[in-house]
């Protein structure tokens, strides 16, 4: 177990843009996962439908938005509360709940240390295993969680990304259920954050956890519903806790249009059948063109992207470098603790925007790039 370190995000599409002097929609982004097939057209009539709103501020109850959450999933809407994106619950969550120092389960998503961070308090480490994969290690979690301490310190706090961001692992239900039960023995909070679990249904633990004691499950409307540029995320918990976490949010976050984009998409259950459908098939397809890379590794997922390790010699940065200037951005992993400097993260995207992606990796492996 280590410190962590916080590093910044994929899906700038802007500074690439400018760097290359071209337009933004010239740029293939598969370093931000979100569905390939775009929003539902349901959102875009929505939008239209409600532009009269853009003369009054948001509902900052998010009243609407959060009834349909509840029916969504069969929990009252006392026990969800909305965000500015995932991320800004992410933010208020040390603050909210107390906690002062957070075991997170690496490599993952940097947003939870630098959390932290601002908060004031301290992130600790327990590494999933590169040689099983980075299989989310259950029963190493459970053991030091019974403890309640972390490099012989007291932890209040374990995060848990399901699926897990970069490497798309992700842990059966019944096993974060046993986290859940370990937590509340000890008295830790338990956050488990959900963003990409629309893609793997049966992993998720909503609406179980809806009333878990000290649990708090964050969801996403920017991977599956394709909606990044709104931001609009949600925390499940039970009401108590979400009172805590509401008084730390400001008033307006969420705008009128996201709010209203998201109930359409959260509405079309055809449009995420298509999604499911889509991903099962292009994923599978994906996943055999990046094994045939020569010495390239894949890593299994439940997510809508991959992470891969480069041939050894090369480095994830000199890749990384080579396809931005070619107008493709992906994620370079090697510096997110737990990972190694070959690795990288690339998402799923359409047939088309894929198979340029694996053609000019291909190349450029051939070519010998490395450092």
């Amino acid at each position: 177990m280590a410190r962590l370190n916080v590093r910044a995000h994929g899906g700038d599409i802007y500074a690439a843009a400018r760097e290359l002097n071209r337009d933004p929609t010239e740029i293939l982004d598969f370093s931000a996962s979100i569905n390939p097939l775009g929003p539902s057209s349901r959102v875009w009539k929505a939008i239209t439908a409600s532009r009269h709103l853009l003369s009054h501020y948001p509902d900052s109850n998010c009243w609407d938005l959060r009834q349909g959450l509840a029916t969504f999933w069969r929990i009252h809407s006392e026990q969800i509360v909305v965000g500015n994106g995932s991320t800004e619950l992410i933010d208020v969550l040390p603050r909210a709940l107390g906690i002062h120092r957070l075991l997170v389960v690496q490599p993952t998503f940097s947003e939870y240390t630098a959390a932290m961070v601002r908060a004031g308090g301290q992130a600790t480490a327990l590494y999933a295993d590169r040689s099983n994969q980075y299989a989310i290690p259950i029963a190493h979690l459970c053991r030091v969680m019974e403890t309640g301490r972390s490099d012989g310190r007291p932890i209040d706090g374990v995060i848990l990304c399901h699926p897990n961001s970069p490497t798309g692992q992700a842990c059966s239900a019944d096993d974060v259920a046993r986290l859940a039960t370990a937590a509340r023995r000890r008295g830790l909070w338990l956050v488990i954050d959900e963003a990409f679990a629309d893609y793997c249904p049966d992993r998720s633990v909503l609406p179980h956890a809806a009333s878990w004691p000290g649990v708090v499950v964050l969801r996403s409307m920017t991977k599956f519903y394709a909606l990044p540029g709104l931001r609009v995320g949600y925390a499940v918990a039970t009401p108590t806790v979400i009172r805590r976490l509401r008084r730390q949010l400001p008033p307006w976050s969420i705008s009128v249009m996201g709010q209203v984009a998201a109930l359409a998409a959260l509405n079309d259950a055809a449009h995420a059948r298509k999604s499911l459908q889509f991903m099962a098939r292009e994923r599978e397809r994906m996943r055999r063109l990046l094994t045939a890379l020569p010495g390239c590794v894949v890593m299994p997922t439940y997510a809508n992207y991959f992470l891969v390790e480069l041939p050894r010699g090369r480095h994830a940065g000199d890749i990384t470098e080579q396809l931005r200037s070619r107008g493709l951005l992906i994620r370079d992993c090697s510096s997110v603790p737990g990972t190694n400097s070959r690795s990288i993260r690339v998402a799923v995207r359409t047939v088309q925007e894929n198979d340029r992606l694996i053609r000019t990796i291909s190349r450029l492996l051939l070519q010998g790039v490395s450092r």
